[in-house]
């Protein structure tokens, strides 16, 4: 009797094991300190069948680390988008990229982000459902100043952008927060 009830145990606990590892692959690790300047690594000569993964730094034990770049077996039909550290508008710093997307164009504008998640996806600095492709320059300047827009182009819009106008001071410290021209 008491040998069925261990192993009915057993099998709880792995269930609920199994139940979180989906959960711990799609967890995104948030940190707070802004990462490193990326180390300088020469990129080898083109290999037939390869792709090469540049270098990155990852978050491990508290602290950032360095990994090398290498050499991944291409996969027709896929396009590797590079690892990159993207700071979010509170001030937060999360990687992006480090996989495969499908397509040739699963990162039209190559920042780090696929298509299907990307708010921007021309990296022209108007949101997706404001942008209308340039073919009116007053659409696009309203877009641009309004609180979906993203004044400076950062990628933050105005509404979470700590420094709107890109001139390195905060909006709150900034008397024209508006215009990179004066602060």
């Amino acid at each position: 009797m008491t040998f069925k009830k261990s192993l009915l145990a057993v099998a709880v606990a792995a269930g609920s094991v199994l139940t979180l590892a989906p959960m711990a692959a799609n967890a995104q690790l948030v940190v707070q300190v802004a990462p490193p300047s990326p180390v300088y690594e020469a990129v080898p000569a083109p290999r037939s069948g390869y792709v090469w993964a540049p270098g990155h730094h990852e978050w491990r034990n508290g602290q950032y680390t360095w990994v090398q770049g290498q050499w991944m077996q291409q996969r027709p039909g896929y396009a590797y988008v590079a690892p990159r550290w993207v700071e979010r508008g509170n001030g937060q710093w999360y990687m992006v990229g480090g996989n495969w997307e499908r397509g040739p164009n699963g990162d039209r504008d190559h920042d780090g982000i696929a298509n299907r998640y990307d708010r921007d996806r021309d990296g022209d600095g108007i949101p997706n459902r404001y942008d209308n492709r340039g073919r009116n320059s007053d659409q696009w300047a309203r877009n641009r100043f309004g609180p979906m827009g993203d004044l400076d182009r950062d990628g933050i819009v105005n509404r979470d952008d700590r420094d709107r106008d890109g001139d390195g001071v905060r909006n709150h410290r900034d008397r024209w927060p508006n215009d990179s021209r004066r602060s």
